[in-house]
């Protein structure tokens, strides 16, 4: 069995503690270390995680420089943020540096095993109150700009459109493929595609796009 290795970073030992109680009671979860944001990069290069969880505002090293300077490796990891959402200019800046996902950390032990592996295989994550939280923080073009997130899809061939649904759903390249038939690659060319076509940096803001369009709730 594959064991997922995941980093937890935040400046309460008590929080650590938690996610790493609850993350290693899964068969197929390590955490191989939790920190502070002061030692995590350290840590991150040491053991090489597949997903890192990061706080967002920490007092010593906050979670928006801990991001950026992972993105920067090489290989980088899956980087998702734990927030409370009190702070929208953090969100914003996160979401642009390329944050695979946002979990609150509140989030319900049950779910937060599941939420790890989406994210290890390139799934978005999401909880809904992060979607509408990030869905009323992002910029609206006003109704003179015709750049707005309907417009954007309309450049979408079907395809690309079904790919989208799925990825604003939180499957992997692996997933949408089986759900449409088609193999690996050809899924990761249309989510290149579909990126470029939306200009958009990364899956999470592909998602919330979809979301601001109506895809999620009518379907194709």
């Amino acid at each position: 069995m594959h064991v997922i290795r995941v980093v937890v970073v935040d400046d309460e030992a008590l929080v650590r503690s938690g996610f790493r109680l609850i993350l290693n009671a899964a068969p197929d979860i390590e955490v191989v270390a939790a920190t502070s944001g002061a030692g995590a990069f350290e840590a991150i290069r040491e053991h090489q995680p597949e997903v890192v969880l990061v706080d967002i505002r920490m007092p010593d090293v906050d979670g928006l420089t801990v991001l950026s300077r992972v993105r920067e490796l090489p290989e980088p990891p899956v980087v998702a943020m734990l927030t409370t959402f009190d702070a929208d200019e953090y969100v914003l800046k996160a979401l642009h540096l390329g944050a695979a996902g946002f979990l609150l950390k509140d989030t319900e032990p049950e779910h937060l095993a599941q939420l790890v592996r989406t994210l290890a295989m390139g799934g978005v994550v999401m909880s809904p109150k992060a979607s509408r939280t990030l869905l009323r923080s992002l910029p609206r073009t006003d109704e003179a700009g015709a750049d707005r997130a309907d417009t954007r899809v309309e450049r979408l061939t079907d395809r690309e459109r079904d790919v989208l649904v799925l990825l604003a759903e939180g499957l992997s390249n692996a997933e949408i493929g089986v759900r449409l038939h088609l193999g690996t690659g050809t899924v990761k060319d249309h989510v290149s595609a579909l990126l470029t076509k939306l200009r958009v940096s990364g899956r999470v803001q592909a998602a919330l796009l979809a979301q601001r369009a109506g895809l999620l709730d009518t379907g194709r």
